[in-house]
């Protein structure tokens, strides 16, 4: 069966680095307009090289239970050392729309960076989605959803490229909303209750068909790109059983996937962003390119 369970123990002393002090390369490209609202992305390109190969790109999606956040955030800068670009996206939070706006802005900066891949010197059959918390369940739920016409969306110019991915990260994301609350903690449901009511637009139990459309397990195939989760054994608010539910469809239908448990881990911190785990995230996007 192609996947490969990845057990990581977190000493408590770990140093690591969360990101490097790097500014954007491009700072706050537009991607697509929606009612007057500017979609904007930060692009970080790695050094020039004598080879000018194009580089693989990393779409971060940063978290912040869908309602807060921005680009700004961005933990896995190290990996331009690497020599992959990212761009780091900001999206229409649920205090401005509601699902699945977020994945239709996603789909919209995929497919204005395949346009301009030229221009960026970006490898267009290289793009891979990594995101963190809300933005990790984003991140795979717009990467197991190529053409899934209800989450394509028609944001941007360029609905004729491409919105698909070779590759998925997510870091502590949620993969089935039709199950989290069950799974949940009592801190867990104070915050994912108001968080999913404002993403939804209404109580989670008056909106079962977009908590289904909203939930990645749901439309993982036998087409969908290898598959990278990292989660930690003891994150009080987003249940470790739903990286299992995505590991367990994936393995079910034979798709490439790593589980990568840090244990003692909570919800993000140092540890999830060490120099050793991006070594083994740039690996992992180096690897089974699609």
């Amino acid at each position: 069966m192609p996947f490969r369970m990845l057990v990581v123990v977190v000493l408590p002393l770990m140093h690591a680095t969360v990101g490097t002090a790097m500014e954007p390369t491009l700072r706050d490209v537009t991607y697509a307009v929606v009612d007057g609202h500017e979609l904007k992305l930060d692009l970080y390109l790695p050094g020039a090289n004598e080879s000018k190969d194009a580089a693989p790109l990393i779409v971060w999606v940063h978290g912040g239970a869908w309602r807060a956040g921005s680009k700004a955030s961005v933990p896995i800068l190290d990996l331009v050392s690497a020599g992959f670009a990212i761009a780091s996206v900001d999206y229409r939070l649920s205090t401005e729309a509601p699902f699945p706006a977020q994945v239709h802005d996603i789909k919209a900066a995929i497919r204005f960076l395949r346009h301009h891949a030229a221009d960026y010197q970006l490898d267009a059959d290289r793009f891979s989605l990594t995101g963190a918390s809300a933005g990790g369940h984003l991140a795979a739920l717009t990467g197991v959803s190529a053409n899934v016409a209800e989450l394509e969306g028609k944001v941007g110019e360029h609905l004729q490229e491409r919105s698909d991915v070779g590759h998925i990260v997510s870091f502590y994301g949620a993969s089935n909303l039709q199950t989290i609350l069950s799974q949940s903690t009592p801190h867990g449901l104070s915050v994912r209750v108001p968080a999913l009511t404002l993403l939804l637009g209404g109580p989670p139990e008056d909106r079962t068909e977009l908590l289904r459309l909203a939930s990645p397990v749901v439309h993982v195939d036998k087409h969908d790109p290898p598959l990278l989760l990292i989660h930690g054994d003891q994150d009080p608010q987003m249940p470790i059983n739903q990286s299992h539910e995505l590991f367990g469809r994936y393995t079910k239908l034979g798709l490439t996937a790593e589980f990568d448990v840090v244990y003692g881990g909570a919800h993000g911190g140092p540890e999830f962003y060490s120099e050793d785990r991006l070594r083994r995230v740039a690996a992992f996007l180096n690897d089974n390119p699609k």
